[in-house]
């Protein structure tokens, strides 16, 4: 069991020092996944990748009720989805300050979700990956991997813990879900 997987384990039984020892470990790695984000943006945008990788780490350890994470893997795919939910409530609130606007035909290439995006895009996208979790949950775990953390669709499928091919293999089905979804 590596170190990470420890550490999770003691956060799980209430170990209150754990956390502090997780953050060192896994900080490195949570911040390239949200840099990975931030390379293409333009300056000045309002959410950068610290506050992304804070935010999301807060997420999953402070919290009144202790997380139960089955290994490394599943922690850091826990912090994808965070910091896709993050991402949501960040397009939800440019949203709400937004009246109306035409709704824009959004392309789903293999580049990973923008934050400078239009927030209606982006909203579109999480309905679309919604609809694809009760379609198929493998593959919708794929798409915010790539999607949402930045991470290229190998290392979606290793912190998933499954084949490289797999991986493959519910990314070209969620991609295309995704964009069927999104062009109607």
């Amino acid at each position: 069991m590596n170190e990470v997987t420890q550490i999770l384990s003691k956060i799980e039984t209430g170990d209150l020092k754990a956390a502090d020892q997780l953050l060192p470990l896994v900080y490195e790695e949570l911040r390239k996944l949200a840099e990975s984000r931030m390379r293409n943006e333009k300056s000045g945008h309002t959410l950068q990748a610290t506050a992304l990788v804070h935010d999301a780490y807060l997420r999953l350890v402070d919290v009144q009720q202790a997380q139960h994470w089955d290994s490394r893997g599943h922690f850091f795919s826990c912090a994808a989805e965070a910091m896709r939910r993050i991402l949501i409530e960040n397009a939800r609130r440019k949203k709400s300050l937004k009246s109306g606007g035409e709704h824009m035909r959004v392309e789903l290439d293999e580049a990973a979700v923008s934050l400078d995006r239009d927030p209606d895009d982006l909203l579109a996208l999480n309905e679309a990956i919604e609809k694809l979790v009760s379609e198929d949950p493998p593959a919708a775990e794929i798409a915010k991997l790539r999607l949402f953390a930045g991470l290229k669709t190998e290392d979606a499928a290793k912190t998933l813990g499954i084949p490289r091919t797999t991986g493959f293999r519910h990314w070209a089905y969620a991609r295309a879900f995704l964009q069927a979804e999104l062009q109607s």
